[in-house]
């Protein structure tokens, strides 16, 4: 048996806080969103520090009454499905990879790797222990007869080279990023491409200690805050940089890579970004190595501190807007793993549609993209809630079912278990929901799932804000305007619906609230979510 010794290893005197919520919830009390004018704020010092986690922050009334609607048609279209778990095991499952016989495999933060014999039989998935010795796991994939494990310092490569069921060969697949001791300096993915490239994203460190921003070249551990690309010859080099806290990282179904990140500073709520080479997403931390010469970002050494993420896109130089803000509250507060449904129609009418965890709120979201200007931009919509635990990796099974990882790790969040794992059932019960939300030259194009009675069709309303771009932690809903929705003209067949807005903003959230359309079924069954967030950063030529 071949194994190496992980130089993560080496750090074994630090506590190890697992994932806090920079990765998944608060590592601070967030600023509730307002809707304020953009008044500048005077430039600050990037300062985090770590502090007791927040609360799971309350909605607005109104958000609370939607959410509850939503809830009670939920079970109807999705049923959540909990797994028993190996008696004894802190089950925190922080990464999922579905083997190519149907098994699924689970990582554990703590540095376990459990396979389900049997995953849809949730009541004897047959969980056996596969590897162990691993150092804060935080994502599995498999590729080419191998499980491929994300650790602090390398993702880790591993076979049963005697197919008795048990790891015995350890390789390291990638390394080389800097890793001080920090607690938040965590390690994320990996995705692996056609070609075997292999990206991991990794944290910006914090806290007491931590040379961030402004650090010296010798005392900043390379890397930090950057998605790396380790060649299939093991070489490791920078892609693209300015995270926070890249927690999920997934592929869309071109295999474009996709990140969430962490409400905080310089990051003003939750985003999903399109991560492509030479891309720069603001987060100063990882500045730094941006002045080396093999970094393909090219930025300037100095950014704005406190303009507006709509005057950051036409001033900062490089700077990548994230593809889709997700609200914070209305939204989540913090969001994990990113998976595409690539089911073929098996987990509902959404195929080919991003998913993504929500850690705080134990949820599930969705996201709609499309290409304008040669862009990612699109829409964002509430999914699934009620959870046991934090949600934080995605995948399917192979009957098209979703798996979803969950751990609390002491962090609050919504739910009455701080671990474990459940899976989402379609139903086979068609919902009225909102499957597209496209822009137009004059506005918005919805399309339904199933025909909407042209009865139901009242008026539309939202507003549209943008998001300050800077050191400060978080940022409110800044320069709200009313939007002026008229003209909704639904298609013959009842599938589609033209919205006119009068004023389209790029830089802006454009939030529609929906009006209560009915299904022009036997049952006139009700719209199942009723809020949409579209993120415009390109307009229609």
């Amino acid at each position: 048996m071949s194994r190496t010794c992980l130089a993560s290893f080496a750090l074994a005197f630090v506590v190890l806080p697992g994932l806090t919520s920079t990765a998944v919830g608060a590592d601070e009390v967030k600023p509730k969103p307002a809707t304020t004018k953009p008044a500048k704020p005077k430039p600050s010092k990037p300062k985090e520090k770590k502090e007791p986690p927040s609360a799971v922050e309350t909605p607005s009334p109104k958000m609370q009454q939607m959410t509850l609607e939503q809830q009670k048609l939920q079970p109807d279209y999705y049923r959540i499905e909990t797994y028993e778990l190996p008696a004894g095991v802190n089950f925190e499952a922080s990464g999922l990879a579905v083997l190519p016989d149907g098994k699924l495999a689970v990582s554990l933060r703590k540095g376990e790797i459990w396979i389900a014999q049997t995953p849809t039989n949730l009541a004897k998935p047959n969980f056996k222990l596969f590897a162990s010795g691993l150092h804060e796991v935080l994502g599995l994939a498999y590729h080419d007869g191998a499980l491929y494990a994300t650790q602090r310092s390398e993702v880790t490569r591993l076979r049963d080279t005697d197919k008795d069921g048990v790891a015995d060969e350890y390789t390291s697949a990638a390394t080389g990023w800097g890793v001080s001791g920090n607690y938040h300096e965590y390690a994320y993915g990996p995705v692996i491409d056609k070609e075997g490239n292999l990206f991991t994203s990794l944290n910006a460190g914090m806290g007491k200690g931590w040379a961030g921003a402004g650090a010296e070249e010798s005392t900043h551990p390379m890397w930090r805050g950057w998605m790396m690309r380790t060649t299939p010859e093991g070489k490791l080099e920078p892609w693209c940089a300015g995270f926070r806290s890249p927690c999920g990282i997934g592929t869309d179904s071109e295999g474009e890579i996709f990140i969430t990140d962490q409400q905080g500073n310089w990051i003003p709520t939750t985003p999903l970004f399109h991560a492509r080479k030479g891309a720069w997403f603001s987060h100063l931390d990882s500045m730094a190595d941006t002045q080396r010469p093999e970094s393909p970002v090219k930025v300037d050494p100095k950014q704005p501190d406190g303009i507006t993420v709509a005057e950051a896109m036409k001033t900062v130089r490089g700077y990548t807007p994230a593809a889709v803000w997700l609200p914070y509250v209305k939204m989540g507060q913090s969001g994990t793993g990113v998976r595409c449904d690539l089911t073929g129609g098996k987990f509902g009418p959404y195929e080919k549609q991003m998913f993504l965890g929500e850690f705080v709120l134990s949820g599930v979201n969705r996201v709609f993209l499309e290409k304008v200007g040669g862009e990612y931009q699109g829409a964002c919509f509430p999914f699934i809630d009620g959870l046991q635990c934090a949600a934080l990796a995605l995948n399917f099974l192979q009957d098209g079912s979703m798996v979803i990882g969950q751990t609390n790790r002491g962090w609050n969040s919504a739910g009455n278990r701080p671990f474990g794992l459940q899976r989402l059932v379609w139903t086979k019960k068609l919902p009225l929901d909102v499957q597209k939300m496209e822009l137009t030259k004059t506005g918005f194009r919805f399309t339904f799932t199933q025909p909407v009675d042209p009865a139901s069709v009242g008026e539309f309303t939202g507003q549209s804000y943008t998001y300050f771009f800077q050191s400060k932690y978080g940022s409110p809903e800044v320069d709200p305007k009313p939007l002026k929705l008229t003209d909704a003209k639904l298609s013959d067949d009842g599938l589609t619906l033209e919205l006119t807005c009068a004023e389209l903003r790029p830089g802006y959230v454009h939030e529609i609230e929906l009006p209560a359309l009915k299904a022009k079924d036997k049952a006139g069954s009700p719209l199942w979510h009723r809020m949409a967030y579209y993120t415009l950063n390109k307009l229609v030529e």
